[in-house]
């Protein structure tokens, strides 16, 4: 079965441009015209992403990405955001609200693929590799590679997207080194995908809310100029 994305979007000819992109590369897709429609659809049909279509007189795409990162059973699907020429202001309310990838239109649609087959590629289960199986703990977190899952001891899961998760176990596999962005970057994004130094700053915050939201251990350090590291005493 194909993966499906949902694509978010007013612009009939917006959606049967990507959804003509996607399907030309293995992916099958439908079409959501608003916040409401998008999480109803989300919820009955589970897609594998959302694509929203951000146009410089609506704030649907914010809204859609932040009611779909504060949900417990979405909040670890990728959502990309479309920003149309002039949208651009609204780069930051994307981040605030967890946006996980963005990109400025015109771009080439070779990279929205790679980045959905990455993320994909990352998100399936049933790994065979024993290093995968054995999972990595910090404090009172476990992180199983396999699942891409996230527990705290006392049994709350901490949804992640794949590029938080990603930051989070390269920390913990260099735990008492400092790691550089540019080293944070190499080891989180698709290497086709530039990345600037604040946006790892951002993901960062957020992983710091999101491991704070379940568990008083939360020791990841800014080090000025230089990157971050975990304390050591939370090895």
């Amino acid at each position: 079965m194909k993966p499906l994305v949902l694509i978010c979007s007013e612009d009939p000819e917006f959606y049967l441009f990507f959804s003509h992109v996607l399907e030309v590369d293995g992916f099958a897709s439908d079409l959501a015209d608003g916040l409401e429609e998008a999480v109803r659809q989300v919820t009955e049909r589970e897609p594998q992403a959302v694509i929203l279509d951000c146009q410089p007189a609506s704030a649907v795409g914010p809204a859609v990405c932040a009611r779909l990162k504060n949900e417990s059973q979405t909040g670890a699907m990728p959502v990309v955001a479309l920003i149309a020429p002039g949208a651009g202001p609204q780069h930051l309310d994307l981040l605030k609200a967890g946006i996980d990838e963005s990109f400025l239109r015109p771009f080439a649609p070779a990279k929205l693929i790679a980045y959905l087959r990455d993320e994909l590629a990352m998100a399936r289960l049933g790994f065979d590799s024993d290093e995968r199986s054995r999972p990595l703990i910090w404090g009172d977190l476990e992180m199983r590679l396999a699942s891409h899952q996230i527990r705290c001891c006392n049994g709350q899961r901490i949804h992640l997207s794949s590029i938080e998760f990603n930051l989070l176990r390269h920390l913990i596999e260099n735990r008492g080194k400092v790691c550089s962005r540019d080293e944070l970057i190499e080891a989180a994004w698709p290497a086709n995908i530039h990345v600037e130094a604040r946006t790892v700053d951002v993901h960062i915050s957020r992983l710091r809310r999101a491991v704070g939201s379940v568990s008083a251990h939360n020791g990841i350090r800014t080090i000025r100029s230089a990157g971050y590291t975990l304390d050591e005493g939370d090895v």
